[in-house]
């Protein structure tokens, strides 16, 4: 039985799909009396704007958050949450299995890895147990990741680094942060605004990276690019 807190947990619930979102907030709250939702985000960008309108040094207990989100993902919206606010717990919520993204989220301040698939009361215990300071990981998940660290020992390769394509390692600093604003979901003249630089130096720099990754237009750029975990950009 769990033990009564004083306080209920309050949690951050981040995820692109509307419904996961409102579904996963009524579930909680009615099965556990000791959490409460204090807010909902539909990316990354949302959440760490959440978090920083909260204010304080731990505005709520825990973010459950998505892993694969338009505008910004939830690895590298764990990275800055983690940078600003290091007592928030980190749970990744998904429905993918890939060892590259656990080893990123974990990497990245995440306390848990969860499949979207988990038993509600479940999902509650696990909630409770990272926020008690456990590390919680789907055992799906933990047996993957286990065999690709064991894959490591033995071959002294990272399967991570082994994933990311040739095009990556040509770029340079500029162009990864460019493409790091472009995930954001900026136009040229907002990264020329936001990197100080002149909008004409950011299109030639969009026109060498076509070049590089061997597409002719931002979509199937930016396609291209969301096909390796966004984190490796920074």
């Amino acid at each position: 039985m769990n033990k009564q807190r004083d306080t209920k947990l309050r949690l951050l619930l981040v995820d692109d799909q509307y419904l996961f979102l409102e579904s996963l907030k009524i579930v909680l709250e009615n099965i556990a009396g000791d959490i409460l939702v204090a807010g909902t985000a539909e990316n990354g960008e949302e959440a760490v704007r959440f978090l920083e309108s909260t204010g304080g040094e731990k505005p709520v207990d825990a973010v459950l958050m998505d892993v694969r989100m338009e505008v910004m993902d939830g690895v590298t919206a764990s990275r800055i949450i983690h940078e600003k606010y290091p007592l928030v717990h980190i749970i990744m919520l998904t429905t993918f299995e890939d060892d590259s993204y656990v080893r990123e989220a974990m990497v990245n301040g995440a306390a848990g890895y969860l499949l979207k698939n988990i038993a509600p009361r479940m999902l509650v215990s696990a909630v409770r147990a990272v926020c008690d300071g456990s590390v919680i990981m789907d055992p799906n998940v933990a047996g993957s990741l286990l065999q690709a660290l064991s894959a490591k020992k033995e071959t002294g390769k990272d399967l991570l680094e082994e994933q990311l394509p040739d095009w990556f390692y040509e770029l340079n600093t500029k162009e990864r942060q460019i493409i790091k604003e472009m995930l954001k979901g900026k136009n040229n003249k907002e990264i020329a605004y936001d990197i100080h630089v002149g909008e004409q130096t950011i299109r030639n720099y969009v026109s060498a990276l076509y070049d590089k990754l061997g597409v002719s237009d931002r979509g199937e750029m930016l396609k291209k690019v969301r096909q390796i975990p966004a984190a490796s950009f920074y």
